[in-house]
């Protein structure tokens, strides 16, 4: 079957490549660093207490290892573009016809949901409709994507630049505090541990609080994306995928550690921003709106990273078949216009749930995405198992990075991830989100199987012919 469908591939135009190292990393940490961290923490502390810090560590740890997979990969087998050719490679075109798909449609349903995220804060000092600021937002962010890709590398460097700068601000000015520098009372750390101790709803809720906070870590696997655009060496670029996951699980932990530092965590609501409310422990003037602001930036980038990943994404299926080949079509700029144009379009359709029932619509956006990046993960685990298996029996130079301790912790990634799926379905506050992606798994394995059938048709005919 492999056979058939690579005999039906076709040649395509190649992508510009006037990205750099510098703008694959911005462009990853875009889609990593969203409303998930300066606001969706809130929950999570919430239920979870201090121990939430071991709730990131854990769901950190995992995402750390997939991401040392696919560089392991990328540098074994150089130049095959999004990591969801490696899960081709290691499983078999249906593999890389069911993650190229997923990772796709789980992009666009993080477009309209951070459209919808940015349009509600803009709300707050832009007397329009909220319908009204998403369709401004989705036509500002479509035009930079339909530049060239050196010009959406420097947009996004600098925007994605300016949360990085704010993150740091934040962890210095929070331990300057906790260490007792800029405090009258001196050092506090007694908030991690005096309200019920530093795991009030125990052990179980930390590892229960792992499975919801595994999907805002998710996103340095679109530096592999981004390489197919890059004028760097493979090698420099896989390496970027492991750095940028442990540089995220810094920036995530260390900012968490802050806030439960500063702030009693009964007093951290569910949907607020903690930043905002460490900063004003902190004595920052105007914390709320420094925090409004930078929230917006951070959701702006990852809108704006989502969009060009979209379409990328949807650029290599057409590449191999797996989507219409209309949508291989360059500008004059080398960037896939009709691939953009149809990824945004979810966006719009945020428009048009904005205006229905914004509040409604948002949840069931975060429903739709629900456990779609683990079913990929997993895809690219096992993927990632064959290859090494027969890299190592066939030619095990090219073999430069490693992950370590193979096989034990790849099957122990699989093995959380897998338990993470458990959670979901049988926890009644995110069994919606798993059946969800149930579904989802179903109807693209689904359309695998008609697309399938339709080509050994077509092979059969031209072979009577």
């Amino acid at each position: 079957m492999a056979t058939q469908d690579t005999a039906l591939e076709t040649t395509v135009p190649a992508l510009g490549r006037g990205l750099r190292s510098r703008h694959v990393t911005m462009i990853s940490i875009g889609g990593i660093i969203g409303a998930g961290l300066f606001v969706g923490s809130s929950a999570g502390i919430a239920t979870v207490g201090p121990a939430i810090l071991v709730s990131y560590l854990l769901a950190g740890a995992v995402v750390l290892l997939v991401m040392r997979m696919l560089a392991e990969m990328a540098t074994a087998t150089p130049g095959l573009g999004s990591f969801t050719e490696y899960i081709r490679l290691g499983l078999g075109p249906w593999a890389g016809f069911v993650s190229g798909w997923l990772y796709w449609y789980f992009w666009v349903v993080v477009v309209a949901i951070e459209a919808l995220a940015g349009a509600a804060l803009l709300h707050v000092w832009i007397a329009l409709p909220v319908w009204s600021i998403v369709l401004v937002l989705m036509l500002a962010l479509t035009a930079v994507n339909l530049m060239s890709s050196r010009s959406y590398g420097e947009f996004e460097f600098w925007f994605a630049s300016i949360k990085v700068g704010a993150i740091v601000a934040f962890i210095v000015i929070g331990f300057a505090y906790v260490l007792g520098l800029t405090s009258r009372a001196g050092p506090q750390f007694v908030h991690l541990y005096a309200d019920g101790g530093f795991a009030p709803f125990g052990w179980a809720a930390a590892l229960a609080g792992a499975t919801t906070v595994v999907f805002s870590l998710c996103g340095a696997e679109i530096a592999t994306v981004a390489a197919a655009e890059s004028n760097e060496p493979t090698s420099v670029i896989s390496r970027l995928t492991s750095t940028l996951a442990l540089r995220i699980l810094l920036f995530y932990v260390l900012s968490i550690l802050l806030i439960v530092t500063v702030v009693p965590w009964r007093e951290v609501a569910p949907g607020s921003s903690p930043f905002a409310l460490a900063l004003e422990r902190t004595g920052i003037p105007g914390a709320a709106t420094i925090m409004n602001l930078i929230v917006l930036t951070a959701v702006l980038s990852c809108l704006n990273s989502g969009l060009y990943v979209t379409s990328r994404v949807l650029f290599a299926l057409a590449a191999r078949n797996d989507a219409p080949q209309a949508l291989i079509a360059l500008s004059r700029r080398r960037v896939p216009w009709r691939a953009i144009l149809i990824g945004s379009s979810f966006g719009y359709l945020a428009v048009i749930l904005s205006v229905l029932s914004p509040q409604k619509a948002f949840a069931f956006l975060v429903n739709a995405s629900g456990a779609l990046m683990i079913v990929i993960y997993l895809l690219a685990c096992f993927a990632h198992l064959r290859l090494r298996t027969r890299m190592e029996r066939d030619s095990p130079e090219r073999l430069t990075i490693k992950v370590w301790l193979f096989p034990w912790l790849s099957w122990l990634t699989i093995a959380a991830m897998l338990g993470v799926l458990v959670a979901m379905a049988f926890a009644s506050e995110l069994a919606a989100e798993f059946e969800a992606s149930v579904v989802t798994v179903a109807v693209v394995l689904l359309a695998y199987a008609l697309v399938r059938a339709r080509r050994r048709r077509r092979l059969q005919s031209g072979e009577s012919r």
